[in-house]
């Protein structure tokens, strides 16, 4: 089975989802340059290192749990590929919906050189949801 543009999206979303560092690590190129707008504020990294340190030492912090991926899509764009996905996330404030929207291109052998996501924020979704 050959490996497409879409993998790369597929395993950067699960191994975020699951906190994986590791799975990431392979997913990045080493000289990645990663840029994130979230509502309050423009992210932006260089390497593997920095770009992990925003991705679970900002956005999705140690107590923030990652319960499910409600939905994912990936698919190419011409020479790049656009990845969105939405996690349930539940932490000491509540349970929220976190969606992403990013477009990404690759190296040659297939890893995320440069990434761009849009993210909506932690929107809580109710205490109906907490159960």
């Amino acid at each position: 089975m050959t490996s497409t543009k879409s993998d790369a999206g597929e395993r950067f979303v699960h191994a975020l989802a699951g906190k994986d560092a590791a799975g990431l690590r392979a997913t990045l190129a080493p000289d990645v340059r990663f840029r994130g707008l979230t509502p309050g504020r423009v992210w932006e990294a260089t390497g593997v290192d920095a770009t992990l340190d925003v991705l679970f030492g900002s956005w999705f912090e140690a107590t923030d749990h990652i319960d499910e991926v409600v939905s994912h899509e990936i698919h190419d764009v011409v020479d790049k590929i656009a990845v969105r996905y939405c996690f349930k996330v539940r932490n000491g404030d509540g349970v929220f919906l976190v969606e992403q929207q990013g477009y990404v291109s690759l190296d040659e052998q297939g890893r995320m050189a440069d990434i761009a996501i849009v993210c909506s924020g932690f929107r809580p979704v109710g205490d109906e949801a907490a159960g």
